[in-house]
């Protein structure tokens, strides 16, 4: 069964699209069709891949505005696709805020993409509109979250969001995995605020976590995810296990 999953937290810099890239071609490595939605104005998922300007004459700015389709603004690299995204979808706020229905645009042109397996949505570090259409569109929750006191206290004002559209919006909307990233298990800080998120949020945090790696850092400068760049590395033994714990998860849902 497709599973959208939104991928966010308003906070910037905590891997939202260094797990989005990498996870998804974790994932495609073990045979699943992954389409990558970037709905970043920074467009850096996009990027990452590797992807340029002029690989694409429409994105999700396009799609999100209705003037092109879903087909028109896919690019396909064989079971990874994505819908880019551009500098001009910063301005998508402004143009939509007036729009009726504006929070389910995206719902409305994803429909049911049944030729792949997971849809994840790269989501701005912002809980604006684009951020909402994320959130209406998908069925699951990623929060990527970096294991530092503040990252708990930013934490807060998106479950009040989710709490929100859960309410109003997306009753089907559950926060199905919390992520840690660079982690670092010789830091006293860094336990401690894992254990605080696992007693807040007990088994939706995965047992999987993504070490501090430069690797990691390094390949989007490539376009390249991190098995294509250093296949051996921290990062790539990280996002694996990540994806197989993943699969294993759904197989039991």
């Amino acid at each position: 069964m497709l599973r959208v999953i939104a991928i966010a937290n308003q906070k910037g810099g905590v891997g939202k699209t260094t797990t989005t890239v990498n996870l998804s071609a974790a994932l495609v490595s073990l045979g699943k069709k992954i389409l990558i939605i970037d709905s970043d104005p920074q467009a850096h998922a996009t990027t990452s891949l590797g992807f340029k300007p002029t690989d694409y004459s429409k994105t999700f700015h396009d799609l999100i505005k209705h003037d092109a389709s879903l087909e028109d603004t896919i690019i396909k690299r064989g079971n990874l696709s994505i819908i880019p995204s551009s500098i001009g979808l910063s301005s998508a706020e402004i143009e939509l805020s007036s729009m009726p229905g504006r929070e389910f645009l995206l719902k409305e042109v994803l429909g049911n993409k049944g030729n792949y397996d997971f849809v994840f949505i790269d989501c701005p570090p912002s809980l604006g509109l684009l951020t909402l259409n994320a959130l209406v569109a998908a069925r699951q929750l990623f929060i990527p979250i970096d294991t530092h006191f503040l990252a708990l206290q930013g934490l807060a004002k998106l479950l009040e969001v989710i709490d929100l559209v859960r309410a109003r919006l997306n009753r089907e909307l559950e926060i199905s995995g919390i992520l840690a990233v660079r982690y670092d298990n010789r830091k006293r800080l860094n336990r401690e605020v894992f254990e605080k998120i696992k007693g807040r949020f007990k088994d939706k945090v995965f047992n999987t976590t993504i070490r501090e790696n430069i690797s990691l850092a390094e390949a989007p400068s490539f376009g390249l995810d991190i098995f294509h760049y250093f296949p051996k590395s921290h990062g790539a033994e990280d996002y694996m296990s990540l994806a197989k714990e993943i699969l294993e998860r759904g197989s039991n849902e």
